[in-house]
């Protein structure tokens, strides 16, 4: 809940959800490796201490030339190690190419570009292929070359033993061959002791990945503060806020301005002059650059993030549907809903009627993003998410964006009923849904450039009334 939206408009998707499920699978079998290891070097130490008991010399001898071995296959093992590195890379990309296309495929088919991204994706699998034999290569090869080089320091041992230490009497024929039965019951215990270092090699690669995601200190975490917030009682003050997604290129200017209780705000401008970015500071997507939003003249970042975000409703123009049922995806985030409060949701929000006609009404499964809808029917299923939280502070990020103007109208009647006794901020291009906004503010390339009422605004002949002329200009022509 603390960690800043910076932190995922900065990765990829696909990484993510690669390191989630592939490479977290890849640690759980590095636990296994190990605790197999464990048992495997304690019966190695039992073995060793019985070859001792029997020859020293022997076992010195033994010792010797198995960690001469050992140190020659350590090279096999960091050539795994290094490439499990190549390995996590290859299989990031790929999920993140298969991920974009699944996600994409409307845009994909829309300009006809599947051969494009199948190179791409077969270009992708490919170089993971490649990556994973190469690694393969290596750690396959420490089994037969450790086993060659082990059967061969057995039979040395065999040989020096009987041509020696038999012949001058030192080791009875009987201690030699107990030995040489524990040596030959050392060596698949050797065998596969090597097998699991290169296992743990092929590891690496995932362990770093999933050590710098679980890292808290190169990451934007916010800090989460302890008063609860009960609620707005008089204003949310924005004082002097700079903000920049990167500090050295800031998208917000000396942002000074008050959003009062109860009333509506709306923010205007062009598009990329800030509007979105400054709304998405109230719920603390991100926190400012510089300077300070107060709310009841308490500093944001002093209260609890979740108490503060459950006061508020969002609705975007990005607006997002789960793969779930109709209910399930009003109710989310009011899952204590029940059916009657779903319903009024959804026919305030003018859903109803077309939700029940999809083949099972409420219960109709909508698919990944919402894809059996049309724009206009998942941006009023979000419009009615936000009713049903009835809350106190209400972001409508061009609300209204995607209806058509019947539906339009009927949704705007419906959200100035909602509007009423609740702080709103509004965000739109059509200055006709604003008009009769509390407060309008106007925005150009991240600075404030003119705030008030809408009528009074339009009177002064400044920014807000150009972007009025222009589009009474525009709606003359259609």
């Amino acid at each position: 809940q603390r960690l800043s939206l910076s932190y995922f408009s900065h990765s990829r998707s696909g990484a993510l959800v690669y390191s989630l499920t592939t490479e977290l699978e890849k640690i759980n079998q590095a636990f296994d490796v190990t605790a197999f290891l464990f048992t495997r070097v304690s019966l190695l130490v039992v073995y060793v201490t019985s070859m001792f008991l029997l020859s020293w010399q022997l076992s010195i001898a033994s010792l010797m030339l198995f960690s001469l071995m050992s140190v020659g296959l350590s090279n096999l093992v960091k050539r795994v190690r290094e490439t499990s590195f190549d390995v996590s890379k290859a299989g990031s990309n790929f999920t993140s190419v298969a991920v974009e296309f699944i996600n994409g495929i409307r845009t994909v088919k829309a300009f006809a570009s599947q051969e494009f991204e199948r190179r791409r994706f077969y270009n992708a699998s490919e170089n993971v292929a490649n990556i994973t034999i190469k690694s393969a290569s290596f750690g396959y090869a420490i089994e037969p070359i450790g086993e060659s080089v082990a059967t061969t320091i057995l039979i040395g041992m065999i040989i020096v033993a009987f041509t020696i230490f038999v012949p001058n009497g030192q080791m009875q024929a009987a201690s030699l061959l107990t030995f040489l039965f524990v040596l030959f019951r050392l060596i698949p215990i050797i065998r596969l002791i090597n097998n699991a270092r290169g296992r743990l090699g092929e590891f690496t690669g995932p362990m770093n990945n999933i050590k710098e995601l679980l890292r808290t200190d190169n990451k934007p975490y916010l800090q989460n503060g302890n008063v609860q917030f009960s609620g707005l009682q008089r204003a949310i003050e924005f004082a002097s806020v700079d903000f920049g997604y990167d500090p050295s290129n800031l998208v917000l200017h000396d942002i000074t301005l008050t959003i009062n209780k109860g009333e509506t705000t709306a923010l205007v401008g062009a598009s990329g002059s800030g509007k979105t970015t400054l709304a998405d500071l109230i719920p603390r997507f991100y926190d400012p650059t510089a300077g300070k939003i107060i709310i009841d003249g308490i500093d944001i970042q002093e209260f609890e993030i979740n108490s503060v975000r459950r006061k508020l409703a969002i609705v975007s123009q990005d607006t997002f549907i789960f793969n779930t049922s109709v209910r399930n995806n009003i109710a989310y985030g009011s899952e204590q809903a029940d059916d009657v409060a779903i319903r009024e949701a959804a026919k305030l929000a003018n859903a109803l009627d077309f939700i029940l006609d999809l083949s099972e009404g409420f219960d109709t499964q909508l698919g990944d993003r919402g894809v059996r809808l049309s724009g206009g029917q998942r941006q009023r299923l979000a419009i009615a998410r936000a009713l049903l939280r009835a809350p106190e502070i209400l972001i409508l990020d061009e609300a209204t964006s995607a209806l058509d103007s019947v539906s339009e109208r009927l949704i705007q009647e419906s959200l100035e009923k909602l509007a009423v006794g609740r702080t709103v901020i509004t965000i739109a291009h059509r200055l006709s849904t604003i008009s009769k906004a509390d407060k309008v503010v106007v925005l150009e390339q991240g600075r404030i450039v003119e705030q008030g009422k809408y009528q009074e605004l339009l009177e002064k002949r400044g920014k807000l009334w150009k972007y009025h002329k222009m589009q009474h200009e525009v709606g003359q022509t259609n």
